[in-house]
């Protein structure tokens, strides 16, 4: 059953913490720290990348744990049951990021790097790699579905590890060769992206259920939700801003000595953000879906595996090359287009049925 939303009540964005509701100044600001970090302290992304787990630097790698624990650590883990019996959400997931994204992200590299082909490359390779820790934050933010997001993200990331080497052979090997374009190889094994996987998604969400289930077999539901959750939840905003701020500080040089590259490399990504949440907003919408799923949905299909992405290109084409370059550039275009987005979802709120309190009960 499902009802219209309400329209007696504050707007969303209204009845967001201080934190929440600024967050495009704060990462504004994140960013620019970053870059001021990167280019005015002398060896600091040498001592970021001193230390790396799974590929990625290890700082950044604790700053992407902490960012991802609290929105698990919120999900109702009882309810995942009504989520799984949802299949045309879950088919919709699948076709959008294993089909659609991969195609569209090709299509848009060749359309506007035709002649850069390591850039090229690089996004092909972020077009693959499909969500896993942003998308949590931002679903969180936009007052999606939570069980839905942690049922998606580990669905495409089972796909993901299936999927991903036989997708980077088809995409950059095959399909160019069928159409006369140039191709190119890509080395990566089933065993990095399961290890990914198992790190950035596995880590943090054992951490996040086993938070549940103890916090409320000790003090109960009402203490773990009203108490716990609530002090938490700040470090997920926190921990996304740390990650930005390391991350511009590794590649504040490369961004700003190559500006046109970067912007060259940026045109296809907003198309491509713009393309994947619009058409999850779309599909939700034709086919009935609540407010909170359809946002669940339109953000999965626009999220990537960054760390994925970027530990790929590395490990393949080196830390200098263009393709990790470009990978580097994916989040941080990705950021703020999703965090506008995140704005956008909430003023469409109210035009999308939601669950009734009474369906909420019996999830």
């Amino acid at each position: 059953m499902t009802t219209t939303a309400a329209t007696d009540h504050p707007p969303v964005v209204g009845r967001l913490s201080t934190l929440d509701r600024f967050l495009p100044l704060w990462i504004g600001l994140a960013m620019v720290l970053g870059i001021a970090l990167g280019r005015l302290v002398p060896g600091l992304a040498e001592a970021l990348e001193a230390v790396q787990l799974d590929g990625i630097s290890l700082p950044i790698a604790l700053g992407l744990l902490v960012m991802m624990y609290p929105p698990l650590a919120k999900v109702r883990y009882d309810r995942l049951g009504t989520v799984t019996t949802d299949k045309p959400m879950m088919v919709s997931s699948l076709v959008l990021n294993w089909v659609v994204g991969p195609a569209v992200m090709f299509a848009l590299a060749w359309v506007f790097l035709p002649d850069l082909p390591e850039y090229r490359t690089g996004l092909i390779i972020v077009g693959l790699a499909r969500c896993i820790a942003m998308v949590i934050i931002w679903n969180d933010l936009a007052c999606g579905d939570r069980e839905a997001a942690a049922v998606l993200v580990a669905l495409n990331s089972i796909f993901q590890i299936i999927a991903f080497a036989a997708l980077g052979w088809f995409y950059l090997s095959v399909l160019p060769g069928w159409l006369g374009l140039e191709q190119t190889a890509l080395d990566v094994s089933f065993g990095d992206i399961a290890k990914s996987v198992l790190i950035f998604l596995g880590i943090p969400l054992l951490a996040g259920y086993l938070s549940r289930r103890i916090g409320e077999g000790v003090k109960g539901r009402p203490w773990y939700e009203g108490t716990f959750l609530p002090r938490i939840s700040p470090f997920a905003l926190l921990g996304l801003l740390f990650t930005i701020v390391l991350l511009f500080a590794l590649q504040g040089e490369a961004i700003t000595s190559k500006p046109l590259d970067v912007a060259r490399i940026a045109l296809p990504l907003l198309v491509y953000f713009a393309l994947m949440w619009g058409g999850g907003y779309l599909l939700g919408k034709a086919i009935g879906m609540t407010y909170e799923r359809t946002t669940t949905l339109a953000f999965t299909a626009a999220g990537n595996n960054f760390e994925l992405a970027i530990a790929v290109a590395v490990a393949t084409f080196g830390v200098t090359s263009g393709q990790a370059l470009a990978g580097v550039v994916g989040p941080l275009i990705e950021v703020p287009v999703l965090v506008g987005l995140v704005y956008v979802s909430l003023a469409l709120r109210d035009r999308y049925p939601h669950p009734s309190p009474l369906d909420q009960e019996i999830s």
